[in-house]
């Protein structure tokens, strides 16, 4: 990049709303968070608790569609697998699940909570704000939102920036 350091990409945790709503939508929000992680341009930062959900429900999803609609669905997924190259997180182990416990009061989010703390994202990607809280954000450090929040909060540091070659008045 012409003399300038490469910026670093913004690591992106998806919980499996996120990644699921965004397999099975045709636009939105959701598939837009996708196509930055497809292209490389954020990083997705995948859980195993989470890819175990995802597919789970992915196979759901697909038992209502034609043979031909559900191939194209889990082959889209494979296929943004293998263009994203996420960052895999493994499954946290046991004992620290439990004494994580009183993090999030949803308990099947605890192994996701843990996976994400670990991993250390700049951003853990929900549409769950009943349990991933502000008060989980605080208890755990990380920035947790929506992909809505997340686009809002892009969308002001592009608007911040002087126009390219051009230095702020």
């Amino acid at each position: 990049m012409r003399g300038t350091a490469q910026r670093r990409k913004l690591r992106l945790f998806l919980d499996s709303n996120v990644l699921t709503g965004g397999m099975v939508a045709r636009w939105g929000l959701d598939r837009a968070v996708l196509a930055l992680c497809a292209a490389r341009i954020c990083r997705l930062v995948l859980a195993e608790a989470v890819r175990a959900e995802v597919e789970e429900n992915l196979l759901l999803h697909a038992a209502k569609l034609t043979s031909a609609e559900a191939d194209e669905l889990l082959e889209d997924y494979v296929r943004l697998i293998d263009l994203s190259r996420p960052e895999v997180v493994p499954w946290p182990d046991r004992a620290l699940v439990l004494s994580s416990r009183r993090l999030i009061a949803h308990q099947a989010d605890v192994p996701i909570l843990v996976s994400a703390t670990r991993a250390r994202p700049d951003w853990l990607l929900t549409h769950n704000t009943k349990h991933f809280t502000p008060r989980v954000a605080a208890r755990t450090g990380l920035r947790i939102g929506s992909p809505a929040d997340f686009f809002q909060q892009l969308s002001q540091g592009i608007a911040e920036r002087p126009p390219h070659g051009r230095q702020p008045i």
